[in-house]
């Protein structure tokens, strides 16, 4: 074993002593520039150690650092009864839920389990500035939806292979009709809440 670990650290010394060379640095230089090579990070082949360290926790950190915006959006969520409502906001202020939001949510849980199907799995509903969005699985049809006013406003259903019957059309109407109703019900909330922002 022992024999083993030396010649290791000998085929280590003598490749890092041929790649530092003037004829390896130069070659090397060579190639990359005619085939346009490009490297992660540049390597210090003059100090004769190709196999500097880099600290990755320090590149990290100063992406992390460079990037980070202090008027990035904040965001709360709230579970309310099994569902989850997350605010999005630039203040804190902007992240606190009104006894009227947790109501208007619970209805429209409570109304599209009603009046468009009963076995749906749904996702978070997002609360924006300018945007409310809201999506789900119905999963009787295999079919997700996704339920956007404001800034990118519409109704849009993904699925893969959907059989178009009778039934799947039936669902079609009442999801659209609870779109227009889903739509009136949170625009009235954003409009609420940007009256309250504006009184603050």
């Amino acid at each position: 074993m022992n024999n083993s670990h030396d010649e290791i650290k000998k085929l280590l010394k003598a490749s890092r002593e041929m790649l530092s060379t003037p004829q390896s640095i130069q070659e090397s230089s060579r190639i990359k520039k005619s085939y346009g090579i490009l490297t992660e990070q540049g390597v210090n082949l003059t100090s004769g150690d190709v196999t500097d360290k880099i600290n990755i926790t320090k590149s990290v950190e100063d992406t992390i650092e460079d990037e980070t915006d202090p008027k990035e959006d904040k965001k709360q969520g709230y579970r309310i009864s099994g569902g989850i409502i997350v605010l999005h906001g630039k203040e804190q202020t902007d992240l606190e839920l009104t006894t009227d939001e947790k109501i208007a949510f619970q209805e429209t849980m409570d109304e599209f389990v009603e009046e468009v199907s009963n076995l749906v799995d749904f996702n978070k509903l997002n609360v924006y500035q300018n945007n409310v969005e809201w999506s789900g699985k119905i999963i009787e049809f295999d079919v997700e939806f996704f339920f956007s006013i404001g800034e990118e406003n519409g109704l849009y259903l993904n699925g893969e292979m959907i059989r178009i019957d009778d039934k799947f059309m039936d669902l079609i109407t009442k999801i659209k009709s609870f779109y227009d109703k889903f739509k009136n019900k949170w625009a009235t909330i954003l409009a609420s809440r940007k009256k309250t922002k504006k009184n603050d």
